[in-house]
């Protein structure tokens, strides 16, 4: 090998290794905005597909398994933007707490920050490099789906109630009872992790340029 060539190797090497992430979990302020900006736009995506279900219990099922497929479009811009550790974690955290606002259970809030650490994990296999890692990664994310739906596993008529007296009405809580059995309700989780990887692949494919520059293509 000649100087020349060991020259120019020394020279990538060192290309590479500056733009190689690094893997502190030392936040900047244009990290808070980063999550804070795409969780907004990620809590509106979803909320306004979840409000379609106010209908009826039927379109609720229907629709619900689609916000990950349009939410995988920001979610997707996000993760171009992950530079280390950390940031996915407080994602799910402050997308958790914000979906208490609007009636979730405490239960949900768990499984949100639980697929989020194993997102981040999955990520971090990756190098925060991977468009695969990330695609896999928002699929897993997609998962927090089943949380909203703990409390009807653990008291089913409580649950009811609930929707009855607070929200919905009796009348949508009849038809919820009617139609959402342990196996449907199941079925609309795999549906929606299903479609979180389609949203994930939507994203990646609509970020393209994107992605190219965050090096994930």
């Amino acid at each position: 090998m000649t100087d020349d060539t060991r020259s120019a190797a020394t020279q990538v090497a060192t290309a590479t290794a500056a733009e190689r992430p690094r893997f502190s979990l030392t936040f900047r302020a244009r990290d808070f905005l980063t999550i804070a900006i795409f969780a907004v736009i990620y809590i509106v995506v979803i909320f306004a597909v979840a409000m379609v279900g106010i209908i009826s219990p039927l379109v609720m099922v229907i629709t619900l398994p689609l916000a990950p497929l349009v939410a995988g479009i920001p979610y997707m811009l996000f993760l171009s933007r992950v530079r280390h550790g950390g940031m996915v974690t407080l994602f799910g955290i402050v997308f958790g707490l914000a979906s208490m606002g609007w009636g979730h259970p405490w239960q949900s809030v768990l499984v949100i920050v639980g697929v989020s650490l194993i997102a981040e994990i999955v990520l971090f296999a990756g190098r925060y490099r991977s468009r695969w890692a990330a695609i896999c990664a928002y699929t897993i994310f997609s998962a927090w789906m089943i949380g909203p739906w703990i409390p009807m596993f653990l008291d089913r008529d409580a649950y009811l109630a609930s929707q009855g007296s607070e929200s919905m009405g009796s009348e949508y809580a009849a038809q919820m009872d009617a139609l959402l059995s342990a196996p449907v309700i199941l079925g609309v989780w795999a549906a929606g992790i299903v479609f979180g990887f389609l949203g994930g692949l939507l994203g990646s494919a609509v970020l393209r340029k994107h992605f190219v520059k965050a090096g994930l293509a």
